[in-house]
Parts: C-alpha cells; sequence; structure tokens
C-alpha cells in the first residue's frame, strides 16, 4: 500500500493524468491501453485487459480470456513528450495466474532462477539506430536535413552529426532527467545512424529501458522530421544497427562482479566463472542467434566477408565468427575490460526480454558443466575467409533466419530458457522466413528477366 501511495503522490505533484500499461508481443514491440490516472488502483490490482489473439505470439485465440496487464510500480517511466502522461511497464495474467507467454513473465522467471543460484544478471545496451526519411515511391534514405552526411566514414564526424545534435540533446536530456545515466552519444558507422550508450541495470530494468527507449526515439524523432527505426540493416551498402550487450554477474549478496579476477593467466583479468560463462554463449551461440537476431533483416547485417556487405566504411563491424578475445571489435565477444564481456552481434531488431533470458541461460549453462572456451582469439578475423576458420575449428554464426531456427529447434537449454514460449517464437519464425523465401525480389527481376 505504501508503494501505490507514493507512486500516486508523485503522480499528482507531476500533474500526472494519464497512465500507459505497457507489454510486448512476442517481436518485442511495445503494445499499450490509455487509462486515466484515476484508475491507478485497478491497474495494479487487476490490470489492462487485451484480447490475447489481436497480438503475435500470446498463445491465444479468439476465444481465450483476456489477459490483464498489471503494471510494475517500479517501472515508473514519465513520457518526455507528453509529460501529462506516464508509462509502467506490465506483467500479463490470466485468470489471476502469471500468463506465461509474456515475454517479460519468462525473463523474470529464468532471472529467479539465477539469483536462487546466488546471482544478479547485470547488463547494458548499446541501442544503435538509423534516422531516414520517406521518399515519394515509398524507398527510404538517410534523415540529413543539411545534405552533409555522406562521408564513406561518417564515425565520430561532427559535420555529420551536427544536424542532429538538436535530436541527440532532447533524447538524452530526456532520458538522463528519468536517471538513465546517459554518458555519450555518437554518430555512428552508417550514414543516419546514431548510438545512446547509458548506465547498466539488472536485466529486467534494462530490457524495460530499450523497449522504452525504442518508444522514446520514434516520438522524439518525428520532431524533427525523421523516422527514428531500429530495422538491423535498413540500407544493404551501410553498416547495420546492433544491440551490443555488455553483462557480468555480481554477487546477489554483495552486487560484486564474479567474473574478474587479477591473477587470471590468459591475460584478460577474468575468473574462472567468467571464463566458464563465456564457454556456455559459444557453445549455444547458433541457436541463441535465432533469439538475438530475429528476423530475415538480421541476417542482413550478420554476413561474411568484406566487398559489398561490408559496405562504404569498409567494415561490417558484426563478427560471424564464434569467437572471444581482447579488445578486440573483430570478435563475437570482446574483453572490454576485466570481468567485463561484450556480445557485438546482438541485432537492433530483437525482443530484449526473449533475448537476455535465452542469453543469461546459456552462460549458466557453461558455469554448471564448466564449459571452457578456449583461449581467447587474438587476430584480427575479419582478415580470415570462412575457409580458414572453418581448417581451425572456428564455427560460424548461422548466416540466414531459416540456419538459426533449425539450431533453436534442436537446443534444449535455448528452448527450455524461452519456456512455453520457444515453440510459439520457432513456429512465427520459420513462417517468416517461408514468407519472405516466396518473394520475388526487384534484384530477381533486374538479374533474370531476361538472363535466359
Amino acid at each position: 500500500m505504501a508503494d501505490r501511495e507514493r507512486v500516486r503522490e508523485r503522480m499528482k505533484n507531476s500533474g500526472v493524468e494519464f497512465i500507459l500499461a505497457q507489454f510486448v508481443d512476442i517481436h518485442g514491440s511495445a503494445k499499450v491501453k490509455m487509462v486515466p490516472a484515476s484508475s491507478l488502483d485497478g491497474m495494479i490490482d487487476d490490470g489492462a485487459g487485451f484480447a490475447g489473439a489481436a497480438v503475435w505470439g500470446a498463445g491465444q485465440g479468439p476465444h481465450s480470456h483476456d489477459m490483464l496487464a498489471r503494471i510494475d510500480l517500479e517501472s515508473y517511466t514519465p513520457l518526455p513528450w507528453m509529460p501529462n502522461t506516464v508509462r509502467f511497464a506490465s506483467d500479463l495474467y490470466v485468470d489471476d495466474e502469471p500468463h506465461l507467454f509474456c515475454s517479460r513473465n519468462n525473463l523474470k522467471r529464468v532471472l529467479q532462477s539465477v539469483r536462487d543460484q546466488g546471482y544478479v544478471f547485470n547488463v547494458g545496451m548499446e541501442p544503435e539506430h538509423f534516422l531516414v526519411t520517406r521518399n515519394d515511391d515509398g524507398s527510404i534514405q538517410p534523415w540529413d536535413p543539411d545534405h552533409v552526411d555522406g562521408l564513406s566514414k561518417p564515425c565520430y564526424d561532427f559535420r555529420s552529426m551536427a544536424p542532429a545534435m538538436e535530436y541527440l540533446q532532447e533524447l538524452t536530456s530526456s532520458l538522463n532527467a528519468l536517471g538513465w545515466g546517459v554518458y555519450q552519444t555518437d554518430h555512428e558507422d552508417g550514414n543516419g545512424q546514431y548510438e545512446i550508450n547509458f548506465d547498466y541495470q539488472d536485466a529486467l530494468t534494462t530490457a524495460d529501458r530499450i523497449t522504452f527507449f525504442k518508444m522514446a526515439t520514434s516520438q522524439i524523432a518525428k520532431k524533427y522530421g525523421a523516422i527514428a527505426t531500429h530495422m538491423p540493416k535498413p540500407f544493404s551498402d551501410r553498416t547495420g544497427s546492433g544491440l551490443h550487450v555488455h553483462f557480468h554477474l555480481a554477487s546477489a549478496k554483495t552486487g560484486q562482479c564474479v567474473f574478474d579476477d587479477a591473477a587470471d593467466t590468459r591475460g584478460l583479468g577474468c575468473s574462472a566463472m567468467g571464463y566458464h560463462f563465456v564457454g556456455g554463449i559459444l557453445k549455444h551461440a547458433r541457436a541463441l542467434c535465432a533469439v538475438t537476431s530475429p528476423t530475415v533483416n538480421c541476417y542482413k547485417r550478420l554476413q561474411l566477408g568484406a566487398g559489398l556487405r561490408a559496405g562504404r566504411s569498409g567494415f561490417t563491424w558484426t563478427p560471424a565468427f564464434i569467437t572471444y578475445g581482447d579488445n578486440n571489435r573483430t570478435q563475437m565477444i570482446r574483453t572490454a575490460g576485466p570481468g567485463h564481456f561484450e556480445d557485438r552481434t546482438v541485432s537492433a531488431g530483437c525482443n530484449p526480454y526473449l533475448a537476455l533470458a535465452a542469453y543469461v541461460a546459456a552462460g549458466m549453462d557453461g558455469i554448471e558443466n564448466e564449459i571452457d572456451p578456449g583461449d581467447p582469439n587474438l587476430e584480427n578475423m575479419y582478415e580470415r575467409s570462412p575457409a580458414e576458420v572453418r581448417k581451425l575449428g572456428i564455427q560460424i554464426l548461422p548466416q540466414s533466419l531459416l540456419e538459426a531456427v533449425e539450431e533453436l529447434r534442436n537446443d534444449e537449454v535455448v528452448k527450455n530458457a524461452l519456456g512455453v514460449i520457444a515453440e510459439e517464437f520457432i513456429e512465427l519464425k520459420a513462417a517468416e522466413w517461408s514468407t519472405y523465401d516466396a518473394q520475388v525480389t526487384p534484384w530477381e527481376i533486374n538479374e533474370y528477366l531476361t538472363f535466359f
């Protein structure tokens, strides 16, 4: 009762008139109902009602009982672009029981298992995204109001970033007003591409924030005449957008990172537990890929090789080989500091709740079974051909959604991390691939119309 009274008082003092009860579908898309602030008690005790068959992957048909989204008071998030409204992340219930097809409920289930073993999974995610505009024919181009963002290597370039500084400053100030600790922003490697970095938190809080970040970018960008897209690869000749995951386990009792060890003989300052966690990720990487890169478009970003696939800057910045190393961005997992790992393969198009549930489960399997990842790879993997790495026994990430889904079908650890969602996820993603594969693209018309 005390918590709700504090929230009620906070809403009253801030002039909040409306509440968004928000959850995500299986794809990670935000779904909401808006209710008056006077309905706060109902949103806590009962929840906002939704017809589950109206959203993707809810495990319901048109005959099913309502899903009720009960708000989490800890996720109180005022909308910077609409100050009279506050968003709460919600958990879904059906017939007064937690709905197991709810991505957030599923992540909480997996994280509780981790906590039962004495640990907390802490995560920072780096959301890359593009600002684009639509042309009259429906195609898109990078948002570039000053017509200056045309460099082949625009990363960190002042002139390329300058037109977006108002957008980035408004976004930064808005998120910092929420206590997110944004500490840097930059123009990324693609024209019209930007990244915002904010403080790490426990995995559930980070997943809630990534969801809200996508909501915020969509609304703030339109004030500047742009569309914010988190599509992983909107342009074939430009670098794709990732959602790089920085992670470690901490002691649930002390809060101290358990992955660092100054006496590490491998030179990365990591503990045996940290190496075993990485070993689990590498073992399950091909199945994890279906969850961390869950769309057809994601695999335009994960392709091997340079040339056309590398984009205008010369590099993909997306490792496709299953390796780990030191502070080396050509590895799937780089060690950014002692006990501090970063996975660079995770796609901007993932559902963060499902991705983090699968990720920590794979890592914990590595700890439980003491999976050794081997010595760190210190090479420039961009200089290695697929044939060379195969001779070295290094695996390659799936090169299509179909390939990744087949890996997921056969990985019990990753499927168990998704719970009852797994089969629905596999079915939806297999259908997505089939629909895509049936398309006749403009490229095919241009290539083959008079070919024979």
